[in-house]
């Protein structure tokens, strides 16, 4: 059921809440050990909140999104829940505060029911690198959900779930949506607030959800967007009425049509949906205007630089001192000592330029502390995850600065002018969400560049700092969903709620 039949439903009093939640454990129950949707869960809690809620249901104060039940990506602060970001390093971390999000819709009834798995630390295009195991797609568990939100698009998909959240760095709602065949939707840079979201990159990081209809993620939008003072990135303009866009949408939109996005590496027959729907969306009264995006060429090339950068930076406090995990300091200790005692038993027996070598070998063995660093650092972090710090530690270093990380901040520019100019002339731009669909488990996971390249149509909206949606487009011949992606300007969220609900309204 949608958001709002379930409301009607439970509003009725046809259907008490408890039995919707029961539903949904029935549901992780039974699938969730195929799937690895969840990381944790709290069935008890759900159930009791369930009560709770049920008692303002029934004497009319009940918030405008209760009967809903929503799993929530493990980076999302939820106090007294752990959060993990699916890392070793903080296996046994649990939050001490709320997420402005989940404040925002707790205060309207929802019902958080677990955590959901997702790529350590968000880094990932196929949520297999999690210190929890892959999550699978419900379509076929032998492909991947997609990332690093996999496990949130595959809990909407697997009926485990009326909606989730996820977050968007470079695509990581959208494209999992596509994989998996259920609405996700990036906002705007600034429309929600990222107080009580473990960052990955600060300047692209979005928190969106994840649904079964355009409208369902229209009304967790209405109610998570809005300014938020303890998010200096949050901005004070007003919200639009979005649910109203999803169910009165206009059907005479100008919708941009980027040659860029239609050319070589995008499956053919992903090819031909996404333009049968364009020609029915011209039919209804749609107006295509081919566009030009020159500069999304280097979208990829620019996002992991500039990303990676980002990353190396916030990741650095997690150092085994404060929190998360801390290396065994007697065996670090006994290690150390063991080095040392190595080094200068081949010092006492060395001569010449060998004695030299190790002279200075020792005098830059690390200090307790350092050491604790490093093998705390390393037993902690997965193997995607450290090769980002080491990128973003390289582009960021002397020398490397000004030829990478300040060049790759000028071409995010030249990306978003790109998008300022084509809006001048249109209300949203298409293209596929992702190039093919989910890809086999373990096909990607040693060829980097190749999973990288998965975001292609995702990362640009992410250096531009604007919306966008996925809206699932049809079933490939293969059996497995893809999905359409919209775009539209800073702000714009209904201008891609409108255009989804249009894509709906075809398969409707």
């Amino acid at each position: 059921m949608t958001i709002a039949e379930t409301r009607e439903k439970v509003l009725s009093g046809e259907t008490k809440l408890r039995e919707i939640v029961e539903h949904y454990i029935e549901q992780i129950e039974a699938q969730n050990s195929s799937i690895n949707a969840y990381v944790n869960t709290d069935f008890e809690d759900a159930l009791t909140r369930a009560d709770e809620i049920q008692k303002r249901i029934d004497n009319g104060t009940s918030g405008k999104l209760a009967g809903v039940v929503m799993g929530i990506k493990d980076l999302i602060s939820e106090r007294g829940k752990k959060l993990t970001c699916a890392s070793k390093i903080l296996e046994n971390f649990e939050s001490v505060y709320d997420a402005t999000v989940i404040e925002r819709l707790r205060a309207e009834d929802v019902i958080f029911i677990g955590r959901l798995n997702m790529d350590e630390f968000a880094m990932g295009s196929a949520n297999e690198y999690s210190n929890f195991g892959a999550t699978k797609n419900p379509h076929n568990t032998d492909k991947v959900p997609g990332g690093s939100s996999g496990g949130s698009a595959a809990a909407v998909a697997a009926d485990m779930a009326m909606a989730t959240l996820g977050s968007d760095t470079g695509g990581s709602i959208r494209q999992p949506a596509s994989f998996c065949g259920v609405v996700g939707l990036k906002p705007t840079y600034g429309r929600v607030s990222r107080f009580g979201l473990v960052a990955f990159a600060s300047s692209f990081d979005c928190i969106g959800p994840l649904a079964n209809t355009v409208e369902d993620t229209a009304r967790i939008l209405e109610v998570i967007a809005g300014f938020d003072e303890r998010d200096n990135t949050s901005s004070q303009k007003e919200k639009d009425d979005y649910v109203a866009a999803a169910q009165n949408p206009d059907k005479k939109i100008k919708i941009g049509v980027p040659e860029e996005f239609f050319g070589e590496g995008l499956d053919e027959e992903i090819k031909e949906g996404i333009e049968q729907i364009l020609k029915n969306m011209e039919a209804d009264g749609a107006e295509l205007v081919p566009i030009q995006l020159p500069n999304s060429k280097y979208g990829i090339a620019a996002y992991y630089i500039l990303a990676t950068a980002e990353a190396s930076s916030n990741l650095a406090r997690f150092d085994g001192i404060r929190y998360g995990h801390r290396a065994d300091k007697d065996e670090m200790l006994d290690e150390l000592k063991q080095e040392e005692k190595a080094l200068k038993e081949q010092f006492e027996i060395a001569k010449g330029d060998e004695k030299i070598a190790l002279q200075e070998q020792l005098t830059k063995l690390d200090s307790p502390l350092i050491r604790l660093y490093k093998k705390s650092r390393t037993e902690g972090f997965g193997t995607e995850v450290k090769r980002r710090i080491m990128l973003g530690t390289y582009v960021l270093s002397a020398g490397y600065y000004d030829a990478y990380y300040g060049k790759a901040q000028k071409v995010r520019r030249l990306i978003q002018n790109d998008y300022k100019e084509a809006f001048k002339n249109v209300d949203v731009i298409v293209s596929p969400t992702a190039p093919t669909t989910a890809f086999d488990l373990g096909s990607k996971i040693d060829d980097p560049v190749q999973m990288y390249l998965n975001d292609v149509y995702t990362i640009s909206a992410n250096l531009a700092g604007i919306c966008g949606i996925n809206v699932p487009a049809g079933m490939h011949s293969n059996g497995l969903p893809y999905g359409i992606q919209f775009l539209a300007d800073s702000f714009q969220e209904s201008k891609v709620l409108n255009a989804g609900r249009l894509v709906e309204l075809q398969f409707s």
